[in-house]
């Protein structure tokens, strides 16, 4: 027995000086030799992460065209209104030269003139049924035309956007090719109606007898008969040409294997290392 040892059955406690065995939780380094990601820093990513274009750059034109086309911003009420709007003025201003071209197709009526005016110089002139039998087929064919041109040229806007502008559009043009075509030799119908003498034969310009313009409450004009028949068309067109789509929204969307998600001058993640498996041997370290 001494101070140091009260207990001469116990032995003195003494440090361990062996070293710890390792522990069978931690986890093995990887093959580069980096220390493993301590637990407390949070569950890791899922890999592979989303890509995104180096150094902030713009994607890939071709994913960004899809975008445009398939993700298109919310039409505003201004933006719709005047797209409508604009295409009815150039309709309207069309109509113009599809006047014109109905002058030139359709045939002048033989008149002659009497002391009560100007009367037909045969009893059943053919020349006024020519004059709608032309307006009636030069403005079909404007409205087929014009319901194409939409078509093709306000690829962002089919849909009721397109149909309802060339429905105007038309219903606007066809009064304004019908004044247009009428007034061509007019001038010179009034002068001789006025200063010919009776009996003398001269020509009345073409003019429609089964279309017209009325005015509901002396504001609103409401056309009717052969001038509907522009609209008549451009409805028509656009609605068959709406049901022949191959796309539902009507407008042209890429194919999906046509484009990358990455750019072609991006390259691609690499894949991630596998750590080894437990029990394998630690890799010596330098």
């Amino acid at each position: 027995m001494s101070p140091d040892n009260p207990d001469p059955e116990r032995q003195a406690d003494t440090t361990d000086d062996r070293p710890a065995p390792p522990s069978t939780s931690a986890v093995p380094p990887t093959s580069s030799g980096s220390a493993p990601p301590s637990a407390s820093a949070g569950p890791s990513p899922a890999w592979p992460p989303p890509w995104s274009p180096p150094d902030g750059g713009p994607a890939s034109s071709a994913y960004q065209s899809s975008l445009e086309l398939t993700f298109d911003e919310p039409r505003r009420p201004l933006r719709t209104a005047a797209t409508v709007l604009g295409v009815t003025l150039v309709l309207a201003v069309l109509g113009a030269p599809l006047g014109l071209l109905w002058a030139a197709f359709a045939p002048d009526t033989p008149v002659l003139k009497t002391a009560e005016g100007a009367i037909y110089a045969e009893p059943q002139p053919e020349q006024p049924i020519a004059a709608d039998g032309w307006f009636s087929l030069l403005g079909l064919a404007f409205g087929v035309l014009a319901a194409l041109a939409l078509w093709f040229l306000l690829r962002r806007r089919r849909g009721p956007v397109g149909l309802v502008g060339a429905v105007l559009g038309t219903l606007a043009a066809a009064p304004v090719a019908w004044q247009v075509g009428r007034r061509v030799g007019l001038a010179t119908f009034d002068r001789l109606l006025d200063t010919a003498p009776a009996g003398q034969a001269f020509t009345k310009p073409a003019d429609l007898r089964a279309g017209g313009v009325d005015w509901l409450g002396h504001v609103l004009p409401v056309p009717h008969g052969n001038l509907l028949l522009p609209a008549f068309g451009a409805a028509v067109t656009y609605t068959l040409l709406a049901g022949w789509s191959r796309w539902p929204s009507l407008r042209p969307e890429p194919d999906p294997a046509s484009f990358s998600w990455v750019s072609a001058g991006t390259p691609a993640p690499t894949t991630a290392p596998e750590p080894p498996a437990p029990g394998a041997a630690e890799p010596p370290r330098g």
